[in-house]
């Protein structure tokens, strides 16, 4: 199995190099920017053909803290574990708005570049999300003041300091660069958790119409400002219905890959709700998916502190079913004290309860860590 995917991968990257058109060639998908560059293109219809044979694994911060250690050059609790990469890095954006040294995280944005060109490097992928602060009120991204959403739209009060955040933003996109010079694919998942009420750009704060705005306004604004190395991700919380995931959606377009955050809560042994929510949304968002002809991704999902043994192998593969999806990303493992934030994880590290159920996740035909990747470039 793992032969045939890394022979999958070696022909996606021959073929996609011969052409210089965005469409994704035997199949119904193409990317949404029609200046995407090659290597974005590349990725994409890559994401597309190895999604019919496994899921990328995917660890949110996995190179620049674990439980009980930072910044270690080379290091990763995944990597500690299983001894290999996830395939998939997930980051955030949040600080950048506001010329932070720091990300939402802490982390150093030279450190984040650093990590990010090197896991481009051995073959991974990156995926970004922004937990921008409120532009209203000056307060975190969980503000959700009344129309905080509005004032960013253009005429609206704070659009001309949005656009200087978007300014900062693509500045840093635009900055990360492979060994050839050449930008690095990003997937890029702006505004994510969208049907939920937490955030100041979520569903409560807005109406459809103002949403959509919104997101058609940003992915312009990144084109025009030259930014073409974006894959882009539609990123709802719960939702029940097909109506209720494609009522702020914005449109075929503007849109590569389909997904939801979802995660557990309940002990699985006594609360399969997790699994049947999950099924449910998979559902609807793979009808979605087909008639839109668009990639599916779980973006974010987790069981903090991982209590339940078996979790990777019988509870999230049952979440996840025998549906088609790119990549699965944890969050991520914030695991040392420092001031009032506590301790938490969302991957196993040495020792941790379901570390051993990890490795069998790991070895599963179906799951794909960054090994298969960087085998298959050479």
């Amino acid at each position: 199995m793992k032969n045939t995917i890394l022979t999958l991968i070696s022909v996606v990257f021959i073929g996609t190099y011969c052409s210089s058109q965005p469409k994704i060639s035997d199949t119904n998908l193409s990317i949404s920017d029609k200046k995407s560059t090659l290597e974005t293109v590349a990725l994409y219809k890559k994401l597309h053909l190895l999604s019919s044979k496994g899921i990328l694994f995917g660890h949110q911060d996995d190179l620049a803290y674990g439980v009980n250690w930072k910044y270690e050059p080379g290091r990763s609790d995944v990597k500690d574990v299983t001894g290999d990469y996830p395939a998939v890095y997930g980051w955030d954006l949040g600080g950048l708005e506001n010329n932070a040294a720091n990300n939402i995280d802490g982390i150093p944005f030279n450190k984040m570049k650093q990590y990010i060109e090197e896991s481009n490097q051995r073959g991974g992928i990156t995926t970004i999300s922004w937990h921008f602060d409120n532009p209203l009120t000056g307060k975190n991204a969980w503000d959700i003041t009344p129309k905080s959403l509005e004032s960013v739209l253009p005429n609206g009060a704070n659009h001309e300091k949005f656009t200087k955040w978007l300014d900062n933003a693509a500045t840093f996109l635009l900055s990360l660069k492979d060994k050839k010079g050449k930008s690095i694919p990003i997937l890029y998942r702006p505004y994510h958790e969208l049907t939920g009420n937490w955030f100041w750009w979520c569903k409560n704060n807005a109406s459809p119409e103002e949403f959509k705005t919104l997101w058609k306004f940003t992915i312009n604004y990144f084109q025009k400002k030259g930014v073409h190395n974006l894959i882009y991700v539609y990123n709802t919380a719960d939702f029940k219905t097909k109506e209720e995931f494609l009522e702020y959606y914005p449109g075929y377009d503007y849109v590569d890959i389909l997904s939801f955050d979802k995660y557990q809560y309940n002990d699985p042994l006594k609360d399969n709700s997790f699994v049947e929510n999950c099924q449910n949304q998979f559902r609807i968002m793979d009808e979605v998916a087909r008639e839109q002809h668009k990639l599916m991704a779980f973006a974010e999902t987790g069981y903090e502190a991982i209590p339940y043994a078996k979790w990777w192998t019988e509870t999230l593969m049952q979440a996840i079913g025998n549906y088609k999806i790119s990549y699965v990303l944890v969050w991520r493992n914030h695991g040392w004290q420092e001031k009032e934030q506590k301790m938490h994880y969302y991957a196993p590290y040495p020792g941790q309860v379901s570390a051993p159920d990890f490795v069998d996740f790991y070895n599963l035909d179906r799951i794909i860590f960054e090994k298969d990747l960087k085998k298959a470039k050479k």
